[in-house]
């Protein structure tokens, strides 16, 4: 058994060695065959340049006798240049001697015997062709050989990937080789071309590569694509909107399907004309909610809509009208629309306006933000009867926190009959999404009721895929209307919206042409600014900020001019400095302040009584602060959202204003490129010279110390 097994593996072991020595064998001969095509290859390349230089050499003493003439002589009576050639020819002639018994030991080949019969009849040396060889070369350099050599290694190597057989390569050889002879009679017979036509590359020269060869691993430089997003149709092709507010005004009476009541209204509240942005947007909700609650344009659940505009653009009254409208024939009263808001101010700004426009038809507008009691909230929503519970809001505007807690705490208040969810300041909703308050929302909207009889009938179910039993009982759709200032346009963040077949309407500038027409800007900028608004910046130190910001209020003169902190604290510091320093009505706007305190400072600062309101980000969002002629980062904003919020201050509803951003030096090329990526470019460098500021310095050393005592007190009190 153990001799069988060494047997077979002996007969292996020789297998293996047969397999390794022929294999060895076959890339030796492989190799040698290479070689050889390349030695026969390098000699026809060194035939091709010689004859190329005899042709060369039998044009010279042509051109050589007729620049004789033009020499100059030198004092003995010979050219100078005869001179200096004599030289060369005595110094090279032994070199020719030794070149000479060099070639007469090599054989010669056809080529070449008829090139030397050809020199013969000519009647020119060596010599001759030497000297003109030498002119030549200082026109042209000597890249021949070089040039043949870099072709030899390129032809080797397309050689060895070919693996042709040596015959073929053979037979290949020989009809290059007899189209080369023939290629060199036809260039001995065109005597009268230049010498840039005579003397072309080695490799064009040499068609001695078959055509269908490649170099592996050559490839085209191509300039490099910048990689564009994909967005959904939606997104990518939204609905235009002109930016342009003064230039595209349209009447009141021109947009189709409002109410002849709220046209009244609108009359009486002085407004005309719609802005664009409510011209596109409110016959959309209504032309959504034409057939009804219960039912879509064509029987179908209406599509969710998101606009995207300037601060200032009007998109408060865009779904203020169009929802008091569908609202106009309610008999019940049930939670139908619920407007979600970030900040207590700006719910009370939306909520005044509803109170506005729901005055004498009936409909009830609640307004939850935590300004009144829990108990007194829930007595505004709900009343508990013998039969049940029942709403007492048509209208519900909301801050996420205060109405979170009403759907968890509150009984009796349902959603199951909301119509529309209106999210404003969208953006900035769907970075809270850690508060979870959209997905309560909608969870509680789809949330059945245990009550019996007819009601069941109405009971709606989260909506799935159209089928014919789904579309047997009818149900309210929940349609939810997005607005913001810097919507966001990436698909993963709306995504957590749940939107339905959304579509956008966003704002765009539009240019007259000279020839009447009109042609959009370009719409891949991220977000759009107010019309009228002016944008600087001023580069400065940390020092020189407090003293630039009075530079603006008591030399430049400013009015009514809002300014922007990063923190509470910074805003109330700067408060306490400035009123020190005096000369100048000032006041804070934060969350140090009551409710009630911002109320009056918002209402003074309207009336014109305080002409510097400093403020945080508080007021940055949506509220609309009128009469503001300047604003301020003092602070500069570190988020792109940051700065189109706090400049959208002014410059409201197509007046003009302007911005102004105190950009430390450390801080300007960052600030820039953000704005620039934000495709924000209109922004001004406004520079303050020193000179001008020293005037304020004593005085301001004053209010320094002033600031200092005032900032030990109130640590005091707080101790206390």
């Amino acid at each position: 058994m153990t001799s069988s097994v060494c047997a077979g593996a002996g007969g292996v072991a020789m297998a293996l060695f047969c397999i390794r020595r022929y294999g060895e064998e076959d890339e030796h001969q492989e190799e040698a065959e290479a070689e050889s095509r390349a030695r026969v290859l390098l000699e026809r390349l060194q035939h091709q340049a010689r004859a190329r230089q005899q042709k060369k050499q039998r044009e010279e003493p042509a051109q050589g006798k007729e620049e004789s003439g033009e020499l100059r002589l030198s004092p003995g009576g010979e050219p100078r240049e005869g001179k200096r050639k004599r030289k060369r020819d005595s110094e090279e002639e032994p070199s020719a001697h030794k070149q000479k018994k060099l070639k007469t030991k090599q054989p010669r080949s056809p080529s070449e015997e008829r090139a030397g019969t050809e020199e013969a009849a000519d009647g020119s040396s060596p010599t001759k062709k030497k000297k003109a060889n030498r002119r030549k070369s200082k026109v042209q350099p000597e890249g021949t050989e070089a040039d043949s050599e870099e072709d030899i290694k390129q032809q080797d190597n397309r050689n060895k990937l070919k693996k042709k057989s040596d015959k073929g390569q053979k037979t290949d050889e020989e009809t290059q080789g007899d189209e080369t002879e023939k290629k060199e009679s036809s260039e001995k017979a065109e005597g009268n071309k230049t010498t840039e036509e005579e003397v072309p590359s080695v490799a064009a020269g040499a068609d001695c590569a078959p055509s269908s060869m490649m170099i592996l691993g050559d490839y085209e430089a191509k300039p490099v694509q910048k990689v564009q997003p994909f967005l959904p149709q939606w997104l990518a092709e939204p609905r235009r909107v002109q930016k342009r507010i003064r230039d595209n005004l349209c009447p009141v009476g021109d947009v189709p399907g409002i109410h002849p009541r709220l046209l009244k209204k609108l009359q009486m509240n002085g407004i005309d004309s719609f802005f664009p942005v409510q011209a596109e947007v409110i016959p959309a909700i209504l032309q959504s909610a034409a057939h009804g609650f219960l039912l879509g344009r064509g029987g179908f659940r209406p599509k969710d809509i998101c606009v995207s505009a300037p601060t200032g653009s009007g998109k408060t009254l865009a779904f203020v009208v169009p929802i008091v409208q569908v609202l106009l024939d309610r008999v019940v009263c049930h939670v139908r629309a619920l407007v979600v808001l970030p900040t207590k101010e700006l719910a009370q700004q939306v909520s005044k306006v509803f109170n506005v426009y729901t005055d004498g038809t009936g409909l009830k507008v609640v307004l939850i933000t935590g300004q009144k009691s829990f108990a007194k909230e829930q007595e505004m929503l709900v009343q508990k009867k013998v039969t049940g519970y029942c709403s007492l809001a048509d209208i519900v505007v909301a801050t996420p926190g205060r109405l979170t807690d009403h759907i968890n705490q509150t009984p009796g208040f349902s959603l199951a009959q909301l119509r529309f969810l209106i999210v404003d300041e969208a953006d900035r909703m769907i970075d809270d999404m850690h508060q979870n308050c959209l997905n309560q929302i909608v969870r509680a909207a789809f949330q059945g009721e245990n009550h019996s009889g007819s009601n069941r009938l109405f009971q709606r179910t989260k909506p799935g895929p159209l089928t014919a039993a789904s579309s047997c009982s009818p149900q309210i759709p929940l349609q939810k209307l997005l607005f913001s200032a810097t919507l966001t346009q990436d698909p993963e963040k709306l995504q957590q919206l749940d939107l339905f077949q959304p579509r956008l309407f966003t704002s765009v500038y539009s240019e007259k042409n000279r020839d009447g027409t009109e042609t959009e800007q370009n719409t891949s900028n991220k977000y759009t600014l107010p019309e009228g608004l002016s944008q600087c910046y001023v580069p400065c130190d940390l020092n020189s900020k407090p003293l630039i910001l009075l530079y603006f209020m008591l030399k430049m003169k400013f009015t009514r001019v809002l300014c922007f902190t990063n923190s509470r604290e910074a805003s109330h510091r700067l408060f306490l400095l400035v009123q020190a320093f005096g000369g100048v009505t000032v006041a804070e706007f934060s969350s140090r302040l009551t409710p009630n305190e911002r109320k009056r400072t918002m209402k003074e600062f309207e009336q014109g009584k305080i002409q510097l309101l400093i403020s945080t980000d508080a007021t940055a969002r949506g509220i609309d602060v009128k009469g503001v002629n300047y604003v301020i980062n003092y602070d500069a904003p570190q988020f792109i959202r940051t700065y189109i919020h706090r400049v959208g201050r002014t410059a409201r509803a197509g007046e003009t204003g302007v911005a102004f951003s105190l950009v430390l030096r450390i801080q300007e090329r960052r600030f820039l490129r953000m704005l620039r990526d934000a495709g924000i470019q209109d922004i001004q460098k406004q520079p303050v010279k020193g000179n001008s500021l020293k005037p304020l310095v004593q005085q301001y050393e004053g209010a320094l110390c002033k600031l200092e005592k005032t900032v030990k007190n109130e640590r005091a009190q707080r101790r206390a």
